[in-house]
């Protein structure tokens, strides 16, 4: 940060720090233990839209590598674009593979970030749902590094209470997104 930025109260962005993601599987067993979601296991990562052969050598090179994994555990990669236009990957496992899930998750942010492509990447997500079959996702904002609960409702609303039930519950599991403002819906998002 620069003497400018200081003396005019900017701050430079938290650097993402995609390592988070792995904190996922023990927040899930507190989740699970304080409120009934358990993991749906599916989860997805989001991306602005990328044109080009660069991204679609590193579109092909990650879905090798999932779908060369996944052979393994009989789970299944999708790519998909949503009607806002941006790009996501949906990785689906069994729902006790939770870390097998976060690693994919993982790997294609890697992917990603490590062409160059980085500033595309949105955020990552991964669904749970408690005995009555409630939806609620976990979202990591990737330029942030931090997570937030998104549980939609029919209608294209939310359920605020149980959001802030959940950060709560994961304040000591999870790096939760401080401002409220940035807990963006991610209606329709593959594996919400």
């Amino acid at each position: 940060m620069g003497f400018w930025d200081a003396l005019l109260g900017r701050s430079r962005p938290a650097a993402p720090d995609l390592d988070r993601l792995f904190a996922l599987p023990s927040a899930a067993i507190t989740l699970q233990a304080a409120a009934g979601f358990v993991p749906t296991g599916s989860g997805s990562v989001c991306f602005s839209a990328i044109e080009g052969e660069a991204f679609a050598q590193v579109r092909r090179d990650v879905r090798e590598l999932l779908e060369a994994d996944t052979e393994r555990r009989g789970s299944t990669v999708e790519f998909s674009h949503d009607a806002y236009g941006y790009g996501w990957l949906l990785s689906r496992r069994p729902p006790d593979d939770l870390p097998a899930l976060v690693g994919d998750l993982h790997a294609v942010n890697t992917a990603l970030q490590d062409s160059g492509f980085g500033p595309h990447l949105l955020c990552s997500l991964v669904g749970f749902q408690d005995a009555g079959a409630r939806p609620l996702a976990l979202v990591y904002l990737y330029k942030r590094g931090t997570f937030y609960p998104f549980a939609p409702l029919p209608g294209n609303r939310r359920d605020n209470s149980l959001e802030l039930q959940v950060k709560a519950v994961l304040k000591d599991d999870l790096a939760v997104e401080p401002d409220l403002a940035r807990w963006f819906p991610v209606w329709g998002a593959p594996g919400a």
